[in-house]
């Protein structure tokens, strides 16, 4: 009966641990989603400007003049990664979600078996 007890309470440690590591996972996604949001909003709006339009980057206090085929190619470089991003936290969310269901399974099926013994004991 202790066995059964201890290996309920490690797995139960484990799906609390796996619990906490799909919340932080969704966090990130969220900001990864804020950041893409964003972006596409400032690559809108550099489609909406003239060839000759001048465009100011913020460095620390500074505003410094950049080319604008180059602010175009940072943030659609910072799209690209956004969007690898994602995909590597969803694959992550994906592995952790089928993990928790393997473990929540296997508490069910061990709390299954322990009831009976306790109703004999």
């Amino acid at each position: 009966m202790g066995d059964t007890q201890q290996r309920l309470q490690a797995l139960s440690d484990e799906y609390q641990k796996l619990q906490q590591d799909l919340q932080n996972n969704i966090n990130s996604r969220q900001k990864l989603e804020s950041q893409q949001q964003e972006n596409k909003g400032v690559q809108k709006e550099f489609a909406s400007l003239k060839e000759d339009a001048k465009i100011y980057k913020l460095v620390g206090p500074v505003l410094l003049k950049q080319d604008k085929t180059e602010a175009v190619m940072a943030v659609d470089g910072r799209l690209e990664f956004i969007d690898k991003e994602i995909k590597r936290i969803e694959k992550q969310i994906k592995d952790v979600q089928e993990k928790s269901d393997q473990l929540r399974s296997e508490i069910i099926q061990i709390q299954s078996q322990a009831q009976p013994q306790a109703a004999e004991a």
